[in-house]
């Protein structure tokens, strides 16, 4: 009994179970109908988009594929809702609607290469024709860029206070006198000056209009609007800038002294100088409590206000002294001194040593 037993287990031991076959790769499932009106949506408002190379939604198929290496398929390839990566070589175009098309080290594509909603990945392969990746879902808005902070208000500052130092120097080397021609216009009429000012700024937009239309009328006028516009916008900042230079001199005067200063010109550059810093203060007290939205709400509309007043006082006394050039008062000081011209000077007493002949009537 026991030597048939043990022949039964050789007997079973000696049969090899057939290999049980791999199953079959699963083919991509058929696209429902719904699927496919779905899909037939979706390329119409792709190719309203701008895709015009999408093939109808019968030549897709849906999910992911891959071309293997080594492989060669005649296209178009469409893909749709998956990634098409491709290995081997096609023949034709190939197209993806909401996924990727990445074509990897020795593959090649000949033909183009389209991405709807997604993105064209070269990553070693080779695509003969042209690239496109189109988007059409509507862009967002880029970010609002963050307001600057405290350390970044304060340089902002700080830089301008060092702009507005080098353009005063530079206005104190080689323009002095029309600075000084300013600051006089500024001195013998503020409130004049000021609404002088209002009314530059409230024509500064129609004066460029009448300059551009009077350019068009002509042929060779239209060829120099756009210098024109250039040279009006210089000329206009120029103004600005040259007033309100003048108006930080003048402010700083009444607190500059001259005292170990010898030369008029180092005590104007000192008085630019300590109005420029007084401007200035104004904006980096406004700067150094940007941390705090409450304060910094009510510093800067003050800031804003005091540069505004400033540059339109500079402007008006710019506009009435014709960039400094005219200097009020000036015909009059002459004309009280040639009135006493004819009178000749004695070395003691300076009193006229003789008087000027009047003709009499008979």
């Amino acid at each position: 009994m026991r030597a048939l037993l043990a022949f039964a287990a050789l007997a079973l031991g000696s049969l090899r179970a057939p290999a049980q076959a791999p199953a079959p790769a699963q083919a991509t499932p058929p696209a429902a109908p719904a699927d496919t009106a779905a899909l037939s949506n979706e390329i119409a408002r792709q190719r309203a988009a701008g895709d015009t190379h999408l093939p109808d939604a019968d030549h897709f198929t849906f999910g992911d594929r891959v071309i293997k290496a080594g492989t060669s398929v005649d296209g178009p390839i469409a893909v749709a809702r998956g990634n098409l990566d491709v290995y081997g070589t096609v023949n034709g175009d190939v197209a993806v609607l909401d996924g990727d098309i990445h074509v990897h080290r020795g593959a090649r594509v000949i033909g183009d290469a389209w991405a709807a909603d997604g993105r064209v990945i070269i990553d070693g392969g080779v695509i003969d024709g042209q690239k496109r990746a189109i988007n059409a879902t509507p862009a967002l808005p880029a970010p609002a860029s963050p307001p600057l902070g405290t350390l970044g208000s304060v340089k902002l500052t700080i830089g301008w206070f060092a702009v507005l130092i080098i353009i005063g120097l530079g206005v104190m080397i080689f323009a002095e006198a029309n600075l000084d021609g300013v600051v006089i216009a500024l001195e013998r009429g503020f409130g004049r000056a000021f609404w002088i000012g209002v009314l530059g700024q409230l024509l500064a937009l129609p004066g460029l209009l009448v300059l551009v239309v009077a350019l068009a009328i002509t042929v060779i006028g239209g060829l120099l609007i756009p210098f024109a516009i250039v040279a009006y916008v210089i000329a206009a900042a120029g103004l600005v800038t040259l007033g309100f230079l003048a108006v930080a001199r003048l402010t700083g005067g009444a607190f500059a002294s001259d005292r170990g200063t010898t030369s008029p010109r180092g005590v104007h550059l000192r008085a630019l100088f300590i109005g420029l810093v007084a401007y200035c203060a104004v904006w980096l007290i406004a700067a150094a409590f940007a941390w705090n939205p409450v304060v910094s709400g009510i510093l800067r509309p003050i800031a804003i206000a005091v540069t505004w007043v400033a540059a339109t006082v500079g402007l008006g006394a710019t506009i009435t002294s014709r960039g400094g050039t005219v200097r009020p008062g000036a015909g009059s000081a002459k004309s009280s001194t040639d009135e006493f011209a004819w009178q000749t000077p004695t070395p003691v007493t300076g009193v006229a040593a003789s008087t000027r002949r009047v003709a009499s009537s008979r």
